[in-house]
This record gives structure tokens, C-alpha cells and sequence, in this order.
């Protein structure tokens, strides 16, 4: 699935296997929050840490704008956003990005379940910052 060589590639690889069960077993044609529903179950039983629907602050020129979702923060680390389309296109992948940007993570997952087969991308932030 996920290469080792990856950052977190053990934790997104159970992610993803979360995910490919709850599509194999539900299939495609649900809404996003049924797929939420079942992937938060499917990460309990499998023993991963995670908030749903987690919300953090944007800045902007260190000035609090706004607050934004993303479905699952994942052990503090990993942001996993979830779509029910029949294709991704350039914007679902922008907002992913983004979030990863925002909350300032290092890694994140694009799941989409609305597709025949589950799509996963793993998404890596190019502005990621170090914390000290």
C-alpha cells in the first residue's frame, strides 16, 4: 500500500486499510458522513488515535481569520479527508493541502469512497515547519 520508506507509512497504512474495509463492506453511493461514521468505527476497533472532525484555527499574518474542519486528525499527526465523489478533482486535492498548510502537519491522506474502487492519495506539506 504505503511505501516504509515513507514518513508514517505504518500509521497510514493502517488508516488505509480502515478505509478499504469500510468500502469493501459498504461500497460506493453514500454520502461522506456515513463513510465517517464507519471509518471511526473501523479506527476504534483497529486501536488508532483520532478526533473527528477536528477544528483548528486559521491565521493569517499570525491574526486569527477563521476556523476550519478536517474530518480526522489522526494521533496528532496525520490529516484524513474524506470524499464521496465519483472523481477527484484538483480542488479536493487543494483543500487537503491546505489543511496540512493550516495546522501545519507534515502528512495527510485524501480518501475518496464514491469512486468503484476506494482512491487514496497521501499528501505531503512542501511548507511544513518544525515545531521547537
Amino acid at each position: 500500500m504505503i511505501e516504509e520508506e515513507y514518513k508514517y507509512s505504518e500509521l497510514t497504512g493502517k488508516i488505509i486499510g480502515c478505509a478499504m474495509t469500510v468500502h469493501s463492506t459498504l461500497g460506493n453511493g453514500f454520502q461522506e458522513v456515513i463513510y465517517q461514521r464507519a471509518l471511526e468505527i473501523e479506527m476504534t476497533r483497529a486501536g488508532i488515535a483520532f478526533q473527528r472532525e477536528f477544528e483548528m484555527q486559521i491565521l493569517y499574518r499570525e491574526e486569527y481569520i477563521g476556523t476550519r474542519r478536517v474530518d480526522f486528525l489522526v494521533e496528532g499527526i496525520v490529516s484524513v479527508e474524506l470524499k464521496a465523489l465519483i472523481q477527484l478533482e484538483d480542488v479536493h486535492f487543494a483543500q487537503a493541502i491546505n489543511y496540512l498548510e493550516a495546522y501545519n502537519l507534515e502528512i495527510g491522506l485524501l480518501l475518496n469512497f464514491g469512486a468503484r474502487s476506494l482512491e487514496y492519495k497521501r499528501l505531503t506539506n512542501k511548507k511544513y515547519r518544525v515545531q521547537k
